[in-house]
């Protein structure tokens, strides 16, 4: 009897293994032995490609980062107001979160995971926590932000408590209550009186950007 093998090149396969098994169960937990046996490859292909179990990890991370880029790209490009599109943040993480692979986000997770100092590893999440909050910042000034800097943290904040919600406490309302208390946040910061959050700035006009 024929058996089937793994599609695709050596890296690929071996990022497709590590994908699964380092998100389901953790890069310390999961060893590089589990991950050549589900990628259907030998040992050395692993040393070849990558060199080391943390260069695995890292482009394991800067895949999911660049995926989550293009998804939250696409998303807001759907909108044209600025509110919207920090809005529909949530939308998308609520999606997220009631998949029932959810395993909560991987960069929180590795970057719990891994040492203190800087590595490869805490880089790429370091670099893909820089984006979120700096298109937040970006989008709070476009919507009329008084302090879109403060704004844009806030917003982060709310975006990755809701996520660990969701993950730890099992809370499918998470992302919904967390897109209540950003649209508070909007309406405090963009009013033109700071002291009446129901009189609004108008929002910039702006273009949408594509995914980088």
């Amino acid at each position: 009897m024929s058996t089937s093998k793994p599609l695709g090149s050596a890296r690929e396969r071996l990022l497709a293994a590590a994908n699964e098994l380092f998100y389901e169960e953790g890069v310390h937990t999961v060893g590089i032995d589990r991950v050549i046996e589900r990628a259907g490859v030998a040992k050395a292909s692993l040393y070849s490609t990558f060199g080391s179990k943390e260069e695995l990890v890292r482009a394991y991370l800067q895949g999911r980062a660049e995926e989550r880029q293009r998804r939250i790209s696409a998303r807001i490009a759907q909108f044209d107001d600025p509110r919207e599109q920090i809005l529909a943040l949530y939308d998308y993480l609520g999606e997220r979160t009631a998949d029932p692979a959810y395993r909560g986000c991987a960069f929180i997770n590795a970057s719990a995971e891994g040492p203190r100092g800087e590595s490869k590893v805490s880089q790429v999440c370091t670099d893909s926590r820089g984006w979120l909050r700096g298109l937040l910042i970006e989008l709070a000034r476009e919507a009329g932000a008084h302090d879109p800097e403060l704004l844009g943290r806030q917003l982060v904040m709310l975006y990755d408590g809701a996520a660990v919600a969701a993950s730890m406490e099992k809370d499918p309302e998470a992302a919904e209550r967390a897109k209540a208390m950003a649209n508070a946040l909007l309406d405090a910061q963009t009013a033109v009186d700071p002291g009446k959050p129901g009189t609004k700035k108008p929002a910039a006009k702006r273009t949408v950007r594509a995914a980088k």
